[in-house]
């Protein structure tokens, strides 16, 4: 265990932007000392055999300092690791990502790398010494309208809790459904209490799945968006999360044409990767301070795309980027605070839907009614925001990207009974279902 003080000192190094020192007096207090420090990285180690050292959680290490002020903390005893944003699973006395990138231009040694691993790993054993006991594994009971009711998916790809709600007008209606992605180290009831979700779904009467990402799959509960395994089609992660869309609209008999996928942070990033490889099923999705999908095979990839670029595998992330687009309409949510996912992200993100855009702008060979049109507003004793809409052909946006000035990486106008939250944005969730709302996939 680390102690208070130490950490106070590693606190007030790193703000002074000596990393190294930080990790020197941390380092001091982990067994073995500097040769005995697990998770230290190795001349010659593999990318493969990094992620495993590091138990595949890469995203959510890191506290932001300085920046999300206004941003909610949680209300429980885990608020006490002094989390803040939902990529922050250990809440580390300082940012990394921040310091990266103060410093545009440089990379992290691959020796810092391991360093900065055993500095998280004992943050998440403290952090985890006081979370509360994880959500009992749920069992596939019949929903009920009204209730939000625990299941379990299993296919061949893999196996996944979750937890269903279903509007009490429920009554056997083809309702649409909207498929909502924790952040890290997050649940489906943390998730659905922070958007305000569910009370929507009873007001606006569609149906809610929240998948759960377990610590058997990732130790921060992160979704795996940066491994190659779990960025395909019938494979991984995509595999079980589509799969588990699919028997839910079976088995309530929901509208397959009307079946949205949203997410935070990580599970933004896998929103994108799910529009990405199940186009066919979702007809609309919601990126809220996520990442490209492909930007990242690697950890180091992963550090790299999450401070914009700055990595040494910037050329490879933009060549990804560009390869990857999806004709699926798109809604893009980010804070230009955001220390913890560059918001250069957010750009990257949107251009990854250009297709979209471009398949209005040629519909029928009526381009000249395409457009794009800026607005600027301000939420009331909040953030202002500028939101940039892409229209096609009948008008309709197709594409939309919303930045929030001086919000950092938390759900824009979230409650604050959730993790991750800050409510001086606009309404996220809401604005999500707004864009939903207008775009229906076409009956086979």
């Amino acid at each position: 265990m680390i102690d208070a003080r130490r950490m106070e000192e590693a606190t007030r190094l790193t703000r002074a932007g000596k990393l190294h020192e930080a990790m020197a007096i941390l380092q001091g207090a982990l067994p073995g000392g500097k040769s005995g420090t697990r998770g230290e990285e190795r001349p010659g180690t593999s990318d493969s055999a990094r992620n495993t050292f590091e138990g595949n959680t890469f995203e959510g290490s890191w506290q932001v300092v300085d920046e999300e002020v206004s941003a909610s903390r949680p209300t429980s005893a885990e608020s006490g690791s002094q989390r803040t944003g939902a990529s922050s699973a250990g809440g580390a006395p300082s940012s990394a990502f921040g310091h990266t990138r103060q410093a545009a231009s440089g990379t992290i040694p691959s020796g810092d790398i391991g360093l900065l691993s055993a500095w998280r790993d004992k943050w998440r054993q403290w952090r985890e010494s006081m979370a509360q006991p994880e959500q009992v594994r749920g069992t596939n009971e019949a929903a009920q309208p009204g209730a939000f009711t625990a299941g379990c998916f299993t296919n061949q790809a893999g196996s996944r809790d979750y937890k269903l709600y279903l509007p009490s007008g429920y009554h056997g209606q083809a309702l649409p459904l909207v498929v909502m992605l924790h952040g890290c180290t997050q649940n489906p009831d943390d998730f659905a209490a922070g958007t305000n979700m569910n009370r929507l779904a009873e007001e606006q009467r569609f149906c809610v799945l929240y998948p759960a990402q377990p610590v058997t799959a990732n130790r921060s509960k992160c979704w795996n968006w940066f491994k190659a395994e779990d960025q395909q089609r019938e494979g991984g992660e995509p595999a079980i999360l589509a799969g588990m869309t699919r028997q839910v609209i079976d088995t309530y008999g929901l509208d397959a044409s009307r079946v949205y996928v949203a997410g935070l942070s990580a599970g933004g990033a896998m929103a994108t990767t799910l529009a990405m490889t199940y186009p066919d099923l979702y007809a609309a999705v919601g990126v809220h301070s996520g990442l490209p999908h492909g930007v990242a095979r690697s950890l180091p990839d992963a550090l790299g795309a999450m401070q914009g670029g700055t990595g040494p595998m910037a050329n490879a992330s933009s060549a990804r980027v560009s390869a990857s687009v999806s004709r699926v309409p798109a809604i893009v949510f980010h804070g230009d605070r955001d220390t913890t996912v560059h918001p250069s992200n957010a750009d990257r993100v949107a251009a990854q839907y250009a297709a979209s855009r471009a398949a209005g702008e040629s519909a029928n060979g009526r381009q000249d009614s395409a457009g794009k049109t800026v607005e600027r507003g301000q939420v009331p004793n909040g953030y202002a925001y500028t939101q940039t809409s892409h229209q096609d052909a009948d008008g309709r946006s197709c594409l939309e990207q919303w930045v929030i000035h001086g919000a950092g990486h938390a759900w824009s106008g979230g409650d604050a009974r959730g993790s991750y939250t800050d409510p001086k944005g606009p309404d996220a969730a809401k604005e999500m279902l707004r864009f939903f709302q207008s775009h229906a996939k076409a009956s086979p």
